[in-house]
């Protein structure tokens, strides 16, 4: 595990999990040097997202919802296929909603590079409406997108935008589609959020879309989180990827729930 950022995302797990690590099962874990692993929790240190003790740290409460940039490097390839299916199901001219996190934003940069869109010579091939700030800084220079962000105040864990302003311009607004990035989901409890207030935004644009699409790796599925977004019975279509058991997704599709396993 050579990329910093790599080692520095296990490490916030780790802590997720356990509360606290030693240098030197971290190491061993890691498969890196006890000195490597030293320098990392000196960073995140730095960073303020986990405190040093004697021969190892402890979590802050700020690494529980880990930051979006430690998050991306988890499930990669399997990301990149689902936002590739998903990306797919969008029509040119459709109004397209996008909530934050990794795999959306995958999703994003999928509709972005479609190359049946982006062939129009500079014309609007579909307007998309989102509340994340990394995805809405990633699509305004593509002059194919238009480009709707929501007011709200920002959460740096996730570049998400929540609360009244953000949700008060989603009432005056209709979607075609929306593409929701979850922190967990099942059949029993729908989609969840860690937070509230993405949770709450969240929801919100499921209301306003015709079809809402979940986008979770196998990873999120039959778990829940702390906070509702929508019930399963909300949910049109679950892209997932190929190594989601059978037992749940079929689960999904018992329950009405369209299953493209990318």
């Amino acid at each position: 595990m050579a990329a910093p950022q790599a080692r520095w995302s296990a490490l916030l797990e780790m802590l997720t999990r356990d509360g606290r690590i030693e240098v030197e099962a971290a190491a061993e874990e890691l498969r890196v040097s006890a000195a490597t692993i030293r320098r990392d929790l000196d960073e995140l240190a730095r960073q303020q997202m986990v405190t040093r003790t004697h021969g190892g740290a402890v979590i802050n409460a700020i690494a529980y919802d880990l930051p979006l940039r430690y998050k991306a490097a988890r499930n990669a390839p399997e990301k990149e296929r689902i936002a590739h299916a998903a990306a797919g199901l969008v029509k040119a001219g459709a109004v397209v909603g996008l909530n934050g996190g990794t795999t959306t934003t995958e999703v994003a940069r999928a509709l972005a590079t479609r190359a049946d869109l982006s062939s129009g010579g500079g014309e609007t091939a579909v307007t998309v409406v989102t509340n994340a700030l990394n995805i809405a800084n990633e699509l305004v220079v593509r002059r194919h997108v238009k480009l709707v962000v929501t007011g709200g105040v920002a959460r740096p864990a996730s570049y998400e935008l929540i609360g009244p302003l953000a949700t008060e311009l989603l009432a005056e607004i209709a979607l075609d589609q929306v593409f929701i990035g979850v922190d967990a989901i099942d059949v029993a409890h729908g989609a969840t959020a860690h937070h509230e207030g993405e949770a709450s935004i969240n929801r919100a644009l499921a209301r306003r879309a015709q079809q809402v699409v979940a986008v979770a790796d196998a990873s999120k599925l039959d778990r829940r989180a702390f906070a509702r977004i929508c019930p399963v019975e909300d949910i049109d279509v679950l892209v997932t990827d190929k190594t989601a058991s059978d037992q749940v997704t079929e689960s999904f599709t018992a329950a009405g729930v369209e299953v493209i396993r990318a």
